[in-house]
């Protein structure tokens, strides 16, 4: 059983949010089944940083308690709705 999952570099680990809406706006009912993955997610933790040819680590521009958007097929699961991806495949951070 993993207790604690600290990403490497470049890395973040994001939990998928999900989406309130399980209706469609005639009133159809969506089952759990046939609902796709949410691509917004909760980053729990982050790497160090990007590492660069020369040796230096360059910080990340997400942080722990961003929610962000992410490329459809991104990562590795890492639980039920966990996900560790890169940096580069997250698109956008998301603010309400």
């Amino acid at each position: 059983m993993i207790n604690t999952i600290v990403p490497l570099y470049d890395r973040v680990l994001i939990q998928r949010v999900e989406e309130a809406e399980s209706k469609t706006s005639g009133g159809i009912i969506i089952p759990d089944a046939a609902k796709e993955k949410t691509q917004i997610g909760l980053v729990i933790a982050i790497g160090n940083g990007r590492l660069m040819h020369d040796g230096k680590i360059v910080p990340l521009q997400v942080k722990k308690g961003d929610t962000v958007f992410f490329a459809k097929y991104a990562g590795t699961d890492a639980g039920e709705d966990l996900l560790i991806i890169r940096e580069d495949e997250i698109l956008a951070i998301v603010t309400k």
